[in-house]
């Protein structure tokens, strides 16, 4: 639950304010939905209970080029997520200095937000605990103040019309949905910790679910408590719905001023949780060979290019969005992140879909093939319908990174194959001579083990958040 709720939150009301209250709608459904794959991560755990996730799953039922797809869209799912988190800070540091005056300053300010939590993992693992203790308890203070007190000052004109775009109902739902998505990010952050996790083939199922509901209850009360106290027309130009909330609730600018500030150290811890994690998804990879080997330089326990790649890559498209202004950005960044992040999510159902209809049933739970094909089916079914809420404008920029990828792959397979293709010295070939066809064997398979690649840590709820 600390690991899904986030930044993300703190804005999504004002960005789903367009849609009128057919986004609690929305929100119910991405709920079932996303529980969908809670239950197949929880199946997928009790299967192959190592860290790494859908990445493991992914080069598991279908091989390296899988699992790379995986790996490098979860990557950047990371980092934009970070460049969207730092533009929704921006929108909250505002309150208390304002920054938005000149687009420069706008930008300093979000590069700076960008760049500190990175200076704290730059500084060890050490400094990345003490950062999130601190972020993880004060996040639910606005939260919790917001979505329990707001519904003591709910007023219903205030909630505005019930679909206020041109879109259809269906349409509208599919686009809020789409991104509402932002705020579930994390609901694999169980699974990608598998292997760090007591009992994991009983547990990870359990966290899973269970902080999938625990977050879907307090968005829900939140956002709804947000429509309720703010107006709609003046909640739809919000930069920082849940201080407009408080200052509607209490008065004056003391209240909206203190859950700016809470609001703030929270994305910086999500900002914080998420910049390690853009870190170790790569690291994970590279110890597998599927990405470059300069990811797996670390230094105390963190790997250093993977944060420096990561930040930079954020700081670029923070710069490049902040042209759409403030709502527009984070608008385009998170419906950029909701199709990279389906990707793994499609990968890691159709691998469970694999290991039903596939006969091996070593690899299934008896008494269960029913259900779980029901249930992986769903979740499949859930992830295309968020790619297709996206947008076209979105796929089309999250496919442009995806597809950059594959050169990264053909590059890396390359290397292998020629470094295979080697002669060996004679004193290593004498002795060995099953070696070759076992490297063979794996390689033409497909199927070599991921081994010691592990995307463990906290993962502070992009979904972040």
């Amino acid at each position: 639950m600390g690991n899904i709720i986030g930044g993300g939150i703190f804005l999504l009301p004002a960005l789903v304010a367009p849609y009128g209250t057919v986004s609690l709608l929305a929100f119910v459904v991405l709920t079932v939905g996303a529980l969908t794959l809670a239950l197949v991560f929880g199946r997928l755990a009790q299967r192959d209970p190592r860290t790494g996730g859908p990445y493991v799953y992914a080069r598991a039922a279908f091989g390296d080029f899988a699992g790379f797809l995986a790996a490098w869209s979860y990557w950047i799912t990371t980092w934009v997520s970070n460049a969207a988190l730092a533009v929704a800070a921006v929108g909250y540091l505002d309150v208390l200095l304002p920054v938005r005056g000149e687009t420069w300053h706008t930008v300093l300010a979000a590069l700076v937000i960008l760049w500190l939590p990175a200076l704290a993992n730059l500084a060890g693992t050490r400094y990345v605990g003490a950062v999130q203790l601190v972020s993880t308890v004060l996040k639910f203070v606005p939260l919790l103040l917001v979505a329990v007190g707001g519904l003591l000052f709910f007023d219903p004109a205030n909630l505005g019309p019930f679909q206020a775009s041109d879109q259809g109902l269906a349409g509208s739902v599919s686009a809020s949905a789409a991104i509402l998505l932002f705020s579930y990010l994390g609901v694999e952050s169980a699974a990608m910790s598998a292997g760090e996790v007591r009992d994991p083939r009983r547990n990870v199922g359990r966290a899973t679910v269970l902080g999938t509901l625990g977050a879907a209850l307090v968005y829900l009360l939140g956002t709804l408590a947000v429509f309720g106290t703010v107006a709609h027309d003046d909640l739809t130009h919000s930069t920082a719905p849940f201080s407009d909330a408080v200052d509607a609730m209490f008065g004056g600018g003391w209240g909206g001023a203190a859950i700016a500030g809470a609001a703030l150290i929270s994305m910086t811890g999500a900002l914080n949780g998420w910049t390690l994690m853009s870190a170790q998804a790569p690291y994970a990879a590279a110890t597998d060979g599927l990405f470059p080997a300069i990811f797996l330089r670390k230094r105390r326990g963190v790997p250093t290019t993977g944060v420096l790649v990561g930040t930079a890559l954020a700081s670029l498209l923070t710069v490049v969005n902040f042209t759409a202004g403030a709502g527009g950005a984070f608008r385009t960044l998170v419906l950029v992140t909701t199709f990279t992040a389906t990707v793994p999510y499609l990968l890691a159902t159709a691998a469970q879909l694999y290991f039903l209809l596939s006969g091996r049933r070593d690899q299934v739970s008896p008494g269960r093939l029913a259900r779980d094909t029901a249930l992986a089916l769903a979740a499949f079914g859930f992830s295309l319908w968020l790619v297709a809420g996206a947008g076209y404008a979105a796929v089309y920029q999250g496919v442009l990174f995806l597809f950059a990828g594959v050169l990264v792959y053909v590059w890396l397979a390359a290397r292998r194959d020629q470094g295979q293709r080697q002669p060996q010295p004679p004193s290593a070939a004498a002795g060995t001579q099953e070696a070759p066809a076992t490297v063979s064997s794996a390689g033409a398979a497909g199927r070599t083990p991921v081994g010691a690649g592990r995307v463990g840590g906290n993962h502070s709820g992009q979904g972040s958040f």
